[in-house]
């Protein structure tokens, strides 16, 4: 207990608490945390031992970007109460930016598996594939919408989910089976965005769990109806219904300059 009532040189405080002593001295100087005593010989500031729970609370809400007049403020109406009501505070804002980075980081895995399905496969392979339930958010569009109107729409969505950046998502568009059955192969009917960890809410769209035919397209839209009818060939011959939506997303867009290079992603639920 002795060591613990002997004060601490400056130098040796902040080497406790992991922090330059410049630190310190400028805590002083705002009035932020003052040292326990000046040492009246050389004017150097001496800290004592009990400060270091309350230096420890200054760094805490300084790591967490809180700003030095909300901590000076706290400081001065130092209080349980104080200190649980900014903790929470802070806690929310720490939930937000967790939630921004999971899906910053479900965005990067959707481009690396991208990249890897560029890679290695072909383009003529038509496959079988299981997906898990997902919530997508849509907006209606018809084939008389215009791309300003389609850009507006999606820009109106990605505002009300409050994303920062487009990167925060995927997009995609949808047409309903029957009308691809029918040969209407341009009646496009939503336009999707997939919002990395969106919660289900009313109006959302349920893209279903279970197996989906997966192909691709490589080129300008007019040879899409050609590979829809590859698709429906293939289904046929395995015994399969497609039902739905087809979903259609574009898997190489940030890697080309031109659009006889551009891949589409083609997922019908059957």
């Amino acid at each position: 207990m002795e060591q613990k009532e002997k004060l601490l040189t400056i130098g040796q405080f902040a080497a406790m608490h992991g922090i330059n002593k410049k630190t310190l001295m400028w805590y002083d100087e705002i009035g932020l945390f003052a040292p326990a005593a000046i040492n009246p010989e050389n004017g150097y500031r001496c800290y004592d031992y009990h400060q270091s729970p309350v230096l420890e609370t200054i760094l805490l809400l300084r790591e967490l970007d809180v700003s030095i007049r909300e901590i000076k403020y706290f400081m001065k109406n130092r209080s349980a109460g104080s200190l649980k009501c900014l903790l929470e505070d802070k806690i929310t804002d720490l939930d937000l930016q967790i939630a921004h980075l999971q899906a910053v980081r479900t965005t990067l895995c959707t481009h690396l598996q991208n990249m890897d399905t560029l890679l290695t496969m072909d383009l003529s392979e038509i496959s079988i594939i299981e997906k898990e339930e997902r919530c997508l958010v849509t907006v209606d569009i018809t084939p008389e919408t215009t791309f300003e109107q389609e850009v507006e729409l999606i820009t109106a969505e990605t505002e009300k989910y409050r994303l920062g950046r487009l990167h925060e998502a995927s997009y995609g568009s949808m047409i309903k089976v029957a009308d691809l059955q029918n040969g209407n192969f341009d009646h496009y009917s939503k336009l999707f965005i997939e919002i990395p960890f969106l919660p289900y809410q009313t109006g959302l769209h349920i893209m279903p769990k279970g197996k989906y035919i997966r192909a691709f397209h490589k080129g300008d839209w007019s040879g899409i109806p050609t590979r829809y009818r590859e698709i429906f060939d293939y289904a046929k011959k395995h015994s399969l219904t497609p039902h739905g939506f087809s979903y259609e997303m574009g898997i190489n867009e940030n890697v080309i300059d031109r659009i006889e290079d551009y891949i589409v992603q083609i997922e019908i639920p059957v």
